[in-house]
């Protein structure tokens, strides 16, 4: 997502998605940028009993660097929006994945736990935020009939990564202590730039092709016709003053697109975002301690979360194969509800799970219904909103699950250390995953789906609906080709009385200018330049 034209002061017109060629370099980056952001806040675990040998601090004070990772990547979403719609996409991950790197490798030269927080926590977390929600609007702006698919491929960068950084964190402390592991870590955080550096602004390819075909009919232009070029240039230049002057009302920018609140599927999506979250994160985080309290050995228990992260790699991808099918898409919706019920309906039923059989079970089902949910929520969102307005609702959303973050996981914990038994944690948290899922089924149905059959003018981007931009990019880019060509037709005309009233008719073009014309502005500006081009041509028959 490229920068807004400073001349114009507004978002360009939506270009249409190749679905492929470069996106699939993007893809790659939004790949390695999620898989970062997921799993390196769960890998840094590996260093924890080292810091607490050294720091003389216990588990709880280490696990806060973790902590402090997660909020940052939660919290900072308005932060990353603005800065994204201010400066766009690439150069916020270029900086992103130098205050990523540069985190944990001050982090390695700490002397003290506070010291840890700001370093690694602050500012590693910061650098990954500003990657993570940039990368995803970039694969928004590339993709659309391939889109569930990308998010699918995209999502699979987190168990990926996750089952590749712990071994090779545990290898880094062995041969080079905890500082050592840092700075390398720190080094491979680096790549984010790389990741960075290939989101190419789509809508500077489209500026590139005008700009030539500008350049084109102005070349035209300039050759003599009949002796009469002066008239013709003459004309070409009151043309281009009477554009210039049309461009002078600046319409202002926002920073924060606050009026997707306005978009009943967004809220009903952020609403059982937040239910969901109290209880998606939960199992897996007291899944070990749980096996262990059943009498199943470490090494045993703590390969349940292997499971988990092998079936996680392949069941986001097919989810978004499933997803992108023409007969599923239009229900995505739905699709992402069926795939919390799953969830929620897994944590229940495994709830009383005694032995190491029932746990590997529920970490296969869980893995399943996990990879899924992960596969659809950003689909679902970019299907609400649009690419357009994307970039404000992802930070908005995030921000509302930073609460939810904070909530759940720290209460459950303490829910085990005042009860001592995991079976009700397990059903509380399930249950929450399946209202969740419920909420947004009903209320899919009930608010949107009955709303859009009484209104005569289909919404597109409505939750039970993957809306699509390629229809309308691809009129925004017809509308700018056939406004180039109206731009230049004056210079082709061998009518000899526009020719020879080409001086008054640019005074009247100014004259026009300055009134405002009647022209609008704003996101029809290309409709209404050809009125106004339209307008002049009729203005100039007249003398």
């Amino acid at each position: 997502m490229g920068r807004a034209d400073p001349e114009e002061g507004h978002l360009p017109a939506p270009v249409k998605p190749p679905d492929g060629g470069w996106g699939w370099i993007v893809l790659f980056g939004c790949f390695v940028i999620t898989g970062f952001s997921y799993a390196f806040p769960k890998a840094v675990s590996v260093y924890f009993k080292e810091l607490m040998k050294d720091f003389h601090v216990g588990y709880s004070d280490t696990a806060w660097i973790s902590s402090i990772m997660l909020a940052m990547l939660y919290g900072t979403g308005p932060v990353c929006s603005i800065m994204v719609n201010q400066f766009g996409c690439r150069p916020v991950m270029l900086i992103g994945g130098l205050l990523a790197s540069s985190g944990m490798i001050l982090a390695s030269f700490t002397t003290n736990i506070i010291e840890l927080y700001l370093t690694a926590g602050v500012l590693t977390g910061l650098g990954m935020a500003l990657n993570f929600q940039p990368s995803l609007i970039m694969l928004g702006t590339y993709f659309d009939k391939r889109r569930p698919l990308a998010n699918g491929l995209a999502a699979a960068g987190s168990p990926v990564f996750l089952s590749s950084l712990s071994p090779l964190g545990q290898v880094l402390l062995e041969k080079f202590g905890w500082r050592g592991g840092f700075l390398i870590m720190g080094g491979l955080l680096l790549n984010c730039c790389t990741c960075g550096a290939v989101m190419r602004p789509l809508d500077m390819g489209m500026k590139r092709k005008m700009e030539k075909t500008q350049d084109k009919y102005e070349a035209k232009e300039m050759l003599p016709i009949g002796g009469k070029s002066e008239e013709g240039i003459s004309t070409a230049d009151g043309t281009k003053k009477a554009k210039k002057a049309k461009k002078k009302p600046k319409k202002g920018k926002k920073l924060l697109d606050f009026s997707i609140f306005s978009n009943r599927g967004f809220i009903i999506y952020t609403i059982s975002k937040f239910i969901l979250v109290l209880g998606l994160f939960v199992p897996p985080i007291l899944l070990v301690n749980y096996a262990k309290d059943t009498g199943v050995p470490d090494t045993e228990a703590a390969f349940l979360l292997s499971i988990i992260g092998f079936i996680d790699i392949f069941a986001r991808p097919a989810c978004g194969m499933v997803a992108g099918l023409k007969w599923v898409r239009p229900h995505v919706a739905y699709l992402f509800s069926f795939a919390m019920l799953f969830n929620g309906l897994t944590d229940i039923c495994s709830a009383r799970a005694s032995n190491y059989t029932g746990l590997v079970i529920f970490c296969v089902f869980f893995g399943i219904s996990y990879g899924m949910v992960g596969a659809l929520q950003f689909e679902v969102l970019m299907a609400i909103v649009g690419s357009q307005k994307f970039s404000s609702a992802i930070g908005l959303v995030l921000l509302i699950e930073a609460f939810a973050v904070l909530i759940g996981p720290p209460s459950a914990g303490r829910l085990v250390d005042a009860l001592k038994n995991y079976e009700v944690i397990f059903y509380l948290a399930g249950s929450e995953v399946v209202l969740s899922a419920l909420f947004l089924a009903m209320a899919t149905y009930c608010c949107l789906n009955r709303g859009k059959k009484k209104e005569p003018p289909p919404e597109k981007n409505l939750s039970a609906g993957g809306g699509s931009d390629t229809e309308e990019a691809e009129s925004d880019v017809q509308e700018a080709e056939e406004h180039s060509s109206d731009n230049h037709q004056p210079a082709h005309s061998t009518d000899n009385t526009v020719v020879a009233a080409s001086e008054e008719a640019n005074h009247v073009s100014e004259e026009q200018s300055g009134e405002g014309g009647g022209c609008p502005e704003g996101d029809g500006e290309v409709l209404a330049r050809d009125s106004c081009n339209a307008d002049q041509m009729v203005e100039r028959d007249s003398f």
